[in-house]
């Protein structure tokens, strides 16, 4: 086995020993890439929380490994993109206090930071330890995570009606009723369907398992994608 790919199996173990013996062996594994992604990566890849995983994030940075190394191909995600869409907390802390941007861009959700890939990919856990960490945040990551002081702050502002209407789909696909209502009453539209998939905030919602959402939405007026006129 290549040393890179034997790092990557003892990551992936969480077999901390055997991964310092090899970086004191090749004081150039800690930046070495297998493909696109360098070791920090393996550690917060898919699915995530491997064990040991913030033991495993000290040890590579403590031999050199940079904690904001960029993913090279159709995106640039560094390593804190992906512990926040694998929920792994207690990496994404690791990966903080070892300096990781929190505001990086470059994730595949519209080259956003790792607050976008976890709100997107409902890894709540993720977005909120972000936003206690001092993420920024928009209109989208207030309605999505239900922060009503801060909603209130960005609508205070001029906001365009669509993206009123998208902070909308994103508080039903977080759940978030009290957040859903005040963009409803602010013109919101109830049954609008984004770019990214045919799923109306009705579905949204019900894909979330927030019933009592959907039940409220159904009462003024909300449809499913299936029940809305036009092509499926």
């Amino acid at each position: 086995m290549l040393v890179p790919e034997a790092a990557a199996a003892a990551i992936r173990a969480g077999d901390v020993a055997t991964l310092r013996r090899l970086l004191a062996e090749d004081p150039g594994l800690a930046t070495a890439r297998l493909g696109p992604r360098t070791l920090l990566h393996v550690t917060t890849d898919w699915p995530g929380h491997f064990p040991n995983g913030p033991s495993t994030v000290a040890v590579l940075v403590a031999a050199g490994a940079d904690v904001n190394a960029r993913f090279t191909g159709a995106h640039t995600e560094t390593p804190l993109h992906w512990a926040a869409s694998c929920d792994d907390v207690e990496v994404l802390d690791a990966l903080l206090d070892a300096g990781a941007d929190i505001d990086a861009p470059g994730a595949v959700i519209a080259g956003g930071t790792p607050l976008d890939d976890a709100t997107a990919f409902a890894q709540w856990r993720a977005a909120h330890r972000l936003v206690e960490r001092g993420a920024r945040t928009t209109l989208w990551h207030a309605a999505t995570l239900g922060l009503m002081d801060r909603l209130r702050e960005c609508l205070a502002a001029d906001v365009p009606p669509a993206e009123i209407t998208r902070a909308f789909w994103g508080a039903c696909h977080g759940g978030r009723q009290e957040a859903a209502a005040h963009l409803l009453d602010r013109g919101a539209d109830l049954n609008w369907l984004p770019p990214w998939e045919r799923l109306t905030p009705l579905d949204a919602a019900i894909r979330s398992g927030a019933t009592d959402l959907a039940g409220w939405l159904r009462a003024r007026g909300g449809r499913t994608a299936v029940e809305l006129p036009g092509p499926p």
